[in-house]
């Protein structure tokens, strides 16, 4: 078949044809536990870490998920292999798996709820949309705050397919009325400690030399930031998990200096599935701006390291 397949509640048939009835409950509630993988060189990179974090959120969601992790696996790279092989030259895909409780049977007179949904597309890897964080470095604009804490009912490390919050913080930055007016960047969102996420990648600072990764209950859990890790400890760059508050960035007036560091640093990072790893150049927050220096060392470090692992040129993926 030359045309891309996606696989849904057991079948795998044309992408085109995949789709989920009215009355399922990721589309009724949003009810829905997603994951995102990407490939190198046609192969998933991580997927053993992103198939036990999906696992680990269905079960905290109470979305069923009755399929194996043999299962799943084998579909997921027989999904890759034939979508793979329909890319252009040094194509690349990102694997979405997701996960609902299925129909909800009042919607149909039905007395029962389900099946369970489960499903997995791919798409190619969108190297124009990041080609600027490599060209240019990642511009980061506040575009306001969430509360966001450990002990909520849905926490923040859940991965799920609910974006209304970033999509109205995107419509924030690129709102000429607004207070946060930053057209392009990325919007980062905040918590009522400071602590920074945005939708696309962990926010990492590097202090001192050493990179600070934000407390994992805080934001959502990212296997690109334990990539970062891992790449630390084999470079040896120093690193740690530490409560950063960037509101400290905004101005000399913002935040509780005395719950978190001293927020001054030589470098500010994301860690991202799509794109991997890249630099800031600047992060704004309402009037206040700080700029940084890029290509940053431990930037540039961490960047070659990650191509070495994968045996890829990360950047001239993306710059061509």
């Amino acid at each position: 078949m030359t045309t891309p397949l996606a696989y849904l509640n057991g079948r795998f048939l044309p992408f085109t044809e995949a789709a989920l009835p009215l009355h399922d409950a990721g589309f009724v509630s949003g009810a829905t536990i997603v994951d995102n993988a990407r490939t190198f060189r046609h192969k998933l990179f991580r997927w053993p870490d992103h198939l036990a974090r999906f696992r680990r959120d269905c079960a905290a969601c109470f979305v069923p998920l009755n399929a194996t992790d043999e299962y799943l696996t084998a579909t997921a790279e027989e999904l890759v292999a034939h979508n793979a092989a329909l890319l252009p030259p040094n194509g690349e895909l990102q694997l979405v798996t997701f996960a609902t409780p299925g129909p909800l049977g009042f919607y149909s007179g039905e007395v029962n709820n389900g099946p369970p949904t489960i499903g997995m597309v791919t798409y190619p890897l969108p190297f124009a949309r990041y080609r600027r964080f490599f060209t240019e470095g990642a511009a980061l604009a506040v575009a306001g705050t969430q509360s966001s804490d450990p002990d909520d009912l849905l926490p923040p490390r859940i991965k799920h397919r609910s974006r209304l919050f970033w999509h109205i913080a995107d419509k924030t930055l690129n709102d000429p009325t607004s207070r946060y007016y930053s057209p392009g960047a990325v919007p980062v969102v905040l918590d009522r400690v400071g602590t920074a996420d945005t939708a696309i990648a962990c926010v990492l600072a590097v202090v001192d030399d050493t990179v600070i990764y934000p407390l994992p209950d805080r934001v959502q859990d990212s296997i690109s930031a334990k990539v970062v890790a891992d790449l630390c400890a084999t470079i040896g760059l120093k690193h740690r998990t530490e409560s950063l508050d960037f509101r400290q960035i905004c101005g000399p007036n913002e935040g509780n200096r005395k719950s978190a560091i001293a927020l001054d640093p030589s470098e500010l990072l994301l860690a991202g599935t799509g794109f991997c790893v890249a630099g800031v150049r600047r992060f704004a927050c309402s009037e206040h701006v700080r700029d940084y220096p890029r290509p940053g060392p431990v930037f540039s470090r961490l960047l070659t390291a990650w191509s070495d692992l994968v045996g890829v040129d990360i950047a001239k993926q993306f710059t061509g």
